[in-house]
């Protein structure tokens, strides 16, 4: 990372020519901005207005103390590479920027102000781009230099930016195809966004329809007579987050209504839908800001927790609160799955349902042709910037069209000609051909980015090599071989064990590299299949337990010491079993919000497929590591995942040599691409290690720093148990001598999970984990 730092290096950074950026303004979103481009190892300015004389740079480092407390940084040392000051005595620092982002406050004089002080001191060819969330390009641009708004762009993104997957681009005519080609690769490559194009307008695409939404979603509640509880639960039912609409305004926060509202509604037309909802004059929401309700910032919005943690409920008739009557989802019309019985019944719910939905759909086919070029454009903004988890096309097809036909043409309105495009095309979308509408009723193919490859487009252009119930080799092409594992959060069972093995030999004999993978947004693999460990373990079929984890141990060796290289590509949980999987891959290509760790000890074991081996290994090989031991014991026990991709490499878990991809669509095609350079440098398999061992005096050294500690760490005696076994394992006390093989090590782990498993305390903590799904601290 630029020197700083000895950590994995993010791909694609050198490509899109961002070797230094900027960004002006501190507050929550220019800070989170700047953390991220130092989360992808980008030096950054973050400029602000000057503080006093005795710290100037007090408002910059302001926020960047806010970030650190947010976890804006995917690790603590990124902090080093964001570079505080103020506009007054550093504007010159712009001058080194390749990308200057303005994220000021929402003034149009201010903003324009600054544009001409920003543009005497820039570099030629610089981007400079706005986050402004309300406020037209045209607007900001106008009787500015024709040079600089050549450069200048909108990227709105959406708050917190390190968590936010959307950015929305607004570019015109004056802008070079190359100036917005690099803004979006670099968006994509070194932010970790999806880009959305959007057209100039209030509110671009997500806040224009994330707003009628909300507005119409609020006020038909109160119009129909439902409790705040029942129209979210209702929303819910749609794919809304669980939120609802009440509780995502009182995240927003309900003082932010007029001006966020009140904006939007004076930028666009009397004609536009929006003042038919006006938000910001409601009775309710003026008579909570006027009592100070202003949401989870306050005393209580909707919603209010009281100091006993119970919670209540705005009675939107009375005004007062009263306790909260949560709604059961499978109480509704369809049980809340059921999306079209529940817009066709009878009451309030599915009247509800059925005007929300029907206006949405209804003004966003509306006005789709102003804000943005097709219909997935839309889908994604909604889907990535409001959470929700379908965009609203997508969602009325799932509804059915001509039911919301009807619904319109009932209510007495017109059915917009978008909608009705869709109607006879048989819908907004041809998933067999990949294509979809453009707003203005034509079909067209939707754009596929070069370096984004998904296993569902490997799997709709190539053949499935093998594949059983639980996993499936694919041939990724280029002599690739992919395997995707589909179990339930991806665990490692027997029969993904199966195929691991086949794969592993059709790989050696058909194919150049293994790359190990898949889409599932939540894990690369949770660990071990629990249930079939518990029922070993309840069965007392010590013998079985012990092939078990012989096999696993077994496979990750051929993994680690096969001919060809094995590339894993983990995003999301990479957990025990899973982890170790990881482990043993020849490289890694992580996607940086990996959470990856061995857990093993909260379940009453220690890690038994050669995670305990393999931890201990990285961390010897570590130049600054001289208590390897020490290390590898205090993060197992600890059993904590990773925060990140880089928290993974603090924890030893990534090595330098691994690779970090911060958008999570371009993780397979970065992993294959891995794969593909390893063969064709003429991959040799890694020589077998040797372990260098603490032993007696290395565990009784454990040991006595457990004790030393207990009390802080607040271990409880099944902790202490837990924790000896795994100093015994990691010293190599029970070897002897002064080094110990891989399969000596092995030993120790697979002796050490059995003789735990058959401790009455350590197996309360494996049976309660699989029927809880939490740890036991007994």
């Amino acid at each position: 990372m630029n020197g700083l730092f000895n950590l994995p290096p993010v791909v694609g950074i050198q490509e899109t020519g961002i070797k230094r950026a900027a960004v002006i303004g501190a507050g929550s979103m220019g800070a989170g901005i700047a953390a991220q481009f130092a989360n992808a190892g980008v030096p950054v300015d973050l400029l602000d207005i000057r503080g006093p004389d005795v710290s100037p740079d007090g408002p910059a480092e302001a926020g960047i103390a806010r970030q650190l407390k947010a976890n804006g940084f995917m690790h603590p040392d990124a902090v080093k590479l964001v570079r505080p000051g103020n506009v007054d005595d550093d504007l010159q620092r712009l001058s080194e920027a390749d990308w200057i982002i303005e994220a000021v406050v929402e003034r149009l004089d201010v903003k324009r102000d600054l544009y001409r002080k920003v543009d005497t001191v820039r570099k030629q060819g610089s981007i400079v781009s706005s986050n402004t969330s309300t406020i037209p390009r045209s607007d900001l641009v106008a009787g500015l230099a024709p040079a600089f708004a050549a450069d200048f762009l909108i990227t709105h993104f959406f708050n917190p930016p390190r968590v936010m997957r959307l950015v929305e681009i607004v570019s015109s005519s004056e802008n070079s195809p190359g100036l917005v080609a690099r803004a979006k690769a670099a968006s994509e490559v070194v932010l970790g966004k999806t880009v959305v194009d959007c057209h100039d307008t209030p509110g671009f695409i997500a806040n224009r329809i994330g707003c009628y939404w909300l507005a119409v979603a609020a006020l038909e509640a109160k119009n129909l007579g439902l409790t705040v509880e029942e129209a979210d639960a209702v929303m819910a039912a749609f794919g809304m987050p669980r939120t609802g609409a009440f509780g995502l305004l009182d995240l927003i926060g309900i003082d932010l209504i007029p001006h966020v509202w009140g904006s939007l509604m004076s930028a666009l037309p009397a004609s536009d839908g929006i003042h038919s909802y006006d938000l910001p004059c409601d009775p309710t929401v003026r008579g909570m800001i006027a009592a100070g309700q202003l949401g989870r910032k306050a005393k209580g919005g909707f919603y209010r927790v009281n100091p006993d943690k119970s919670r209540e409920a705005l009675d939107l008739v009375t005004g007062r609160y009263r306790a909260e009557t949560p709604v059961d989802a499978a109480a509704l019309p369809g049980k809340g799955r059921d999306l079209q019985a529940l817009l066709k019944a009878d009451g309030k719910h599915g009247l509800y349902a059925s005007r929300v939905l029907s206006q949405l759909i209804a003004y966003t086919a509306k006005v789709g042709p102003e804000i943005a070029h097709d219909v997935a454009a839309i889908d994604t903004a909604m889907e990535l910037g409001y959470a929700w988890r379908e965009g609203p096309f997508r969602l009325a097809e799932r509804c059915g069209l001509p039911l919301l036909a009807e619904r319109l043409a009932q209510g007495g309105a017109v059915v917009p000609s978008l909608l009705d495009a869709a109607m006879r095309n048989n819908g907004f979308y041809d998933e067999h051909t990949g294509l979809a509408l453009r707003t203005n009723g034509a079909r067209a193919q939707l754009v596929e980015h070069g370096s984004v490859l998904t296993l569902e487009a490997i799997k709709s252009r190539r053949e499935r090599v093998l594949g059983n119930e639980a996993a499936s080799l694919w041939d990724a092409g280029n002599g690739i071989a992919l395997l995707e594992i589909r179990t339930k959060m991806n665990s490692l069972t027997p029969a993904v064990f199966d195929m691991l093995e086949q794969s592993i030999d059709t790989t050696a004999s058909q194919f150049r590299a293994l790359v190990i993978g898949n889409d599932n947004p939540r894990a690369f693999s949770a660990g071990a299949d629990l249930s079939y460990f518990v029922d070993l373990v309840r069965t007392e079929d010590w013998t079985a337990l012990t092939a078990f984890l012989s096999r696993g141990q077994d496979l990750f060796r051929r993994l680690k010491y096969s001919r060809f290289p094995v590339v894993g590509a983990p995003a999301g949980l990479a957990l025990g079993g899973g982890c170790e999987m990881m482990l043993h891959c020849d490289a890694v290509v992580a996607h940086a919000e990996l959470a990856a760790g061995l857990p093993e000890t909260k379940v009453g074991i220690v890690p038994g497929w050669g995670g305990c081996t393999q931890l201990l290994l990285r961390w010897q090989q570590r130049e600054a590591s001289p208590d390897a031991t020490g290390k590898a014991f205090d993060i197992i026990l600890s059993g904590a995942p990773s925060s990140s991709a880089l928290d993974a490499w603090a924890k030893g878990v990534l090595r330098s040599t691994d690779n970090i991809v911060m958008n999570r669509d371009r993780l397979l095609g970065a992993a294959i691409q891995r794969a593909e350079s390893m063969a064709a440098e003429g991959y040799r398999a890694p020589v077998p290690a040797r372990i260098a061992l603490t032993g007696s005096a290395g565990r009784t050294a454990l040991v006595e720093r457990l004790e030393k500690h207990r009390e802080a760490l607040r271990l409880t005696d099944t902790d202490v148990i837990v924790a000896q076994a795994l100093a015994t394992v990691l010293s190599g006390a029970d070897i002897g001598g002064e080094s110990a093989s891989e399969e000596e090590m092995l030993a120790l782990e697979r002796d050490a999970v059995v003789a735990l498993a058959k401790i009455p305390a350590a197996r309360k903590r494996i049976e309660h984990m699989l029927d809880t799904g939490k740890p036991l601290r007994n």
